[in-house]
């Protein structure tokens, strides 16, 4: 039942309860308080890290690869890769920026659950943007920004209390999964203007790929960027429920023993 441990831990179940009440409650003061906006700025590089790295990652799931990133000091970054298919590719390419950072958020909530779970996630994570620092990541900006970045949560996840842990976890899951609606206006327009000069969006290449107009695929990815949310916090909230009914089982059998 080692597995199973967190269920039957209520200090470990108020700990991702209070994980997820403070990360929102984070977040939503970055948009309230004066200069906010000031002190959500790594945010804002964190969610483009996460939305190049989809590009990248998806590029090389569908047999093309990876050749650089770029994250600059406006919060804008480009990712280059080669693609190895046709148009369907093309589309699933750049639609990973848009819904890669949801996928990743809903993972991270069901890991930050739990301690090990937290702890595991943290370190993956850290080791994954390592070893892209290493490979793919070419300028000075976005190799200081993404290596603070795996130092944090790498201290975190090897180092950090499970509470400290667990926030981590659940408050980057929120980050990323709020990064989409964050950044909407990026959904709905048919330029990309970065550090590296103006080219389409990511919803426009969608649509040059598979027809449509670039707000329809904006809505599309938008809608499951929501999906991806909802879900992931209903599982995370039901799970933290489900020990009640588990421990009351137990508390049965071990009368009835």
């Amino acid at each position: 039942m080692h597995h199973l441990e967190w269920l039957d831990n209520a200090a470990t179940r108020r700990r991702a309860a209070s994980a997820l009440k403070w990360s929102i409650g984070l977040t939503a003061a970055l948009y309230l308080i004066p200069y906010g906006a000031i002190l959500a700025y790594p945010l804002l590089l964190l969610s483009t890290l996460f939305h190049e790295l989809g590009h990248g990652v998806v590029a090389m799931l569908t047999g093309g690869s990876f050749e650089s990133l770029a994250i600059y000091a406006d919060g804008s970054g480009v990712a280059s890769h080669r693609s190895s298919g046709g148009d369907l590719v093309h589309a699933l390419t750049a639609a990973g920026g848009l819904i890669g950072p949801a996928v990743v958020a809903g993972i991270a909530f069901a890991a930050g659950r739990s301690k090990s779970g937290a702890r595991g996630f943290l370190v993956v994570v850290g080791v994954a943007v390592g070893i892209a620092v290493a490979l793919v990541v070419r300028n000075g900006f976005g190799v200081f920004f993404s290596g603070t970045f795996v130092l944090v949560v790498l201290a975190l996840g090897l180092r950090g209390s499970a509470a400290a842990a667990q926030l981590g976890t659940v408050f980057l899951a929120t980050q990323l999964a709020l990064s989409v609606f964050s950044r909407a206006d990026y959904l709905f327009t048919d330029v990309a203007v970065t550090g590296g000069g103006t080219m389409p969006s990511d919803t426009s290449v969608m649509a040059s790929a598979l027809g449509g107009t670039y707000w329809i695929w904006g809505l599309a990815c938008g809608g499951f960027s929501l999906a991806v949310l909802a879900a992931g916090v209903m599982w995370f909230l039901r799970a933290l429920r489900r020990p009640e009914l588990g421990l009351a089982g137990a508390s049965a059998r071990r009368g009835a023993e």
